[in-house]
């Protein structure tokens, strides 16, 4: 386990069955009304936005970011911590 997934998520977002761009858009606004160094927890089955356009938004706002596979279930448990 990550440093970010074995802390408990002060929020989680289920964006299953949700395609590009909504697990973006629904993330930044979660994100915007969360404090510094808390962490949430992305659930998600879509591969461009948990594999490209989520691990790129959080690097360029400087957040940690972890993402978890699920093989069984074809989805990511995806930890980002504000800061």
């Amino acid at each position: 386990m990550g440093e970010l997934s074995s802390k408990t998520p002060d929020q989680t977002l289920d964006v299953l069955g949700r395609v590009c761009p909504y697990p973006l858009v629904l993330t930044k606004k979660t994100l915007e009304k969360m404090g510094s160094g808390q962490v949430l927890k992305v659930l998600c089955d879509a591969p461009a936005s948990a594999e490209d356009s989520l691990p790129k938004y959080a690097e360029k706002q400087g957040f940690k970011f972890e993402s978890v596979k699920n093989e069984a279930q074809g989805s990511w448990d995806i930890y980002i911590q504000k800061t």
